[in-house]
């Protein structure tokens, strides 16, 4: 055997390489961090814009996020939303209520306070307006010479009723002729004057009718001094019509003989018997209407009251109103 076969045979094999330099793994590692570090200048950037009540909102729910958004409480943001902890604006960390910088104060307000604030307010702008009519009446009767000497027999006042003008008698000065409803002559020219200033206002008008305390004698059967003093009212009310008020504002004509009496120390007084002429409020109005029965809402308590029955008279307009002392004097004249 020849040397040349007894050569081994040498097999080499070349592993080629691709160069390190023509690869493509790189890329993807460079895309990597090109992603991450957009993310992180994202993240810089909505710190930097975000404020410190939004970052607080966001950590308070990072926090605890199951039980936020389960149960509310800190963190939980608007409490409309239908998803807990939603909302936009994370600045309220629990029950939000609206997106602004300033909260807004809420008010709540009351039905039944809204009405007693309104007819406070009704009742006030009236009884200015019964306090102006007042002042009218007097000035009138201050500018007329005729009913000069008169003036003490003339009172106004306000109750709970409106405004109250009493016509009363004096001593040796009676308004109506003894025992009948026929006034005198003085007592025409003050109803004319006062009738003149009643159109001023659209409030109703009553008339009440009073005598004093000695009872009535006379040939006619039955005839009292409830009959007397209804007369009396009925015939003031005439009087006022002619002077120039509107019939239409007469609500109530009655005859209170000497039910309620002005001088209630001395029955016999002869102030008790007048004639009272009230301007009506509202609430007298209404009470009036009804007859006795259930009014409006009053306006003092809002709720509906009972009223009295429309002979009645309130305690208010029974008490007597400041009178001279020359109009006190007794005198023996009766009614």
């Amino acid at each position: 055997m020849s040397n040349e076969e007894k050569r081994p045979i040498v097999i080499k094999r070349i592993k080629k390489v691709s160069a390190g330099a023509h690869g493509g793994a790189w890329k993807i590692a460079y895309a990597d961090f090109v992603t991450a570090m957009m993310a992180f200048f994202l993240l810089m950037w909505l710190l930097g814009s975000t404020t410190k009540g939004d970052l607080n909102g966001i950590s308070e729910y990072f926090k605890t996020p199951l039980k936020v958004a389960l149960l509310g409480g800190d963190g939980s943001g608007d409490a409309t939303s239908i998803i807990k902890g939603g909302g936009e604006d994370l600045t309220r960390t629990a029950g939000q209520v609206k997106k602004a910088d300033v909260p807004v104060d809420k008010k709540v307000i009351s039905l039944k306070a809204s009405i007693e604030e309104m007819m406070r307010m009704e009742k006030d702008k009236e009884l200015n307006k019964l306090k102006e009519l007042k002042a009218n009446i007097e000035k009138a009767i201050n500018n007329n010479p005729k009913l000069t000497p008169f003036k003490n027999q003339i009172l106004l006042d306000i109750t709970s009723e409106g405004l109250r003008i009493q016509v009363v008698d004096e001593k040796n000065r009676p308004m109506f002729k003894l025992g009948k409803s026929e006034l005198e002559p003085y007592t025409k020219d003050i109803l004319h004057e006062i009738g003149n200033t009643m159109n001023a206002l659209p409030n109703k008008v009553s008339l009440s009718g009073h005598t004093d305390g000695h009872p009535f004698s006379t040939d006619r059967k039955g005839f009292s001094n409830w009959d007397l003093s209804a007369d009396r009212a009925n015939a003031s009310r005439r009087e006022l019509i002619i002077g120039g008020m509107d019939e239409t504002k007469v609500m109530r004509v009655v005859g209170m003989s000497s039910a309620v009496l002005f001088d209630k120390t001395d029955p016999f007084n002869p102030i008790n018997r007048r004639i009272s002429i009230i301007v009506m409020n509202k609430k007298a109005e209404e009470a009036a209407q009804h007859d006795g029965g259930e009014v409006a809402l009053d306006a003092d308590t809002g709720d509906a009251q009972k009223s009295q029955g429309a002979s009645a008279v309130s305690p208010a307009s029974a008490v007597p109103a400041p009178v001279p002392a020359s109009a006190v004097e007794p005198s023996p004249a009766a009614h």
